[in-house]
């Protein structure tokens, strides 16, 4: 497969569109990529263009050859919901996640979340983590951009009326995942921190109409669960 580079532009056949400045470093100083030499093209919103890498005016651009009628997206849409992890378990988790297929990850702050985050710092860290799932698109074949949400607190997140279904991954006194029936609407599934869930985040989930649902007799660490749970809801009813 050629190299993937998203791109947020309208794309069409034969048309020549200049990179952008972060696509266009990346292909050519850090691929080593040469004109002349194909790459694929996708907007992040499902279409996707074989094309060549060209000079246009100086500067490095893409001439759009075909469209691909590619389809990678899971069938099963699952968000992420996953509290705030340390270090660069984050980011582990938002590239894996994309991988999976998870159509979005929502960070939420909990009781017991030792990353703490507010202001222009909770900013930066929502626009990297949005890079690390351009990235893994990019990486793993998918055409629709997997979509990071703005940081919110539980109770908040909690409160908005959504459509679809609401699971909680509770080690104790969940439903086995491969004893629930299988999902005829997007999964939101929510993932504890390094502490936990508290009692009380428990009560107010399954208040707001989250079914817990557990993976086993083990406690998993954070950065584990969300995955692991993502990997097994594709292989019960995905596309694995």
């Amino acid at each position: 497969m050629p190299p993937r580079f998203h791109c947020p532009l309208p794309l069409a056949a034969d048309q020549s569109l200049r990179l952008p400045a972060e696509v266009a470093h990346h292909a050519l100083r850090v691929l080593r990529l040469t004109y002349g030499e194909s790459i694929v093209v996708f907007d992040g919103a499902g279409t996707e263009y074989l094309g060549e890498l060209i000079k246009l005016d100086g500067e490095a651009a893409v001439r759009l050859d075909r469209k691909l009628d590619v389809q990678r997206e899971a069938p099963l849409a699952v968000t992420l919901v996953q509290a705030l992890a340390v270090a660069d378990k984050m980011d582990w988790i938002v590239q894996k996640a994309v991988e999976l297929g998870a159509v979005g990850v929502q960070p939420v702050d909990a009781e017991r979340c030792v990353l703490k985050l507010a202001g222009d710092r909770a900013g930066k860290r929502i626009e990297h983590w949005r890079q690390v799932a351009v990235s893994a698109a990019e990486q793993c074949g998918r055409s629709h951009l997997c979509a990071v949400g703005e940081l919110q607190k539980l109770p908040v997140w909690l409160a908005q009326p959504m459509a679809g279904e609401r699971w909680i991954l509770a080690p104790e006194g969940g439903t086995k995942l491969s004893a629930m029936p299988r999902p005829t609407e997007p999964v939101s599934l929510l993932i504890g921190p390094e502490g936990g869930w508290s009692d009380k985040e428990l009560a107010a989930a399954q208040a707001a109409g989250c079914t817990p649902v557990s993976l086993g007799p083990r406690v998993l660490r954070t950065e584990t669960a969300g995955l692991a749970a993502l990997a097994a809801m594709m292989a019960l009813w995905g596309d694995y």
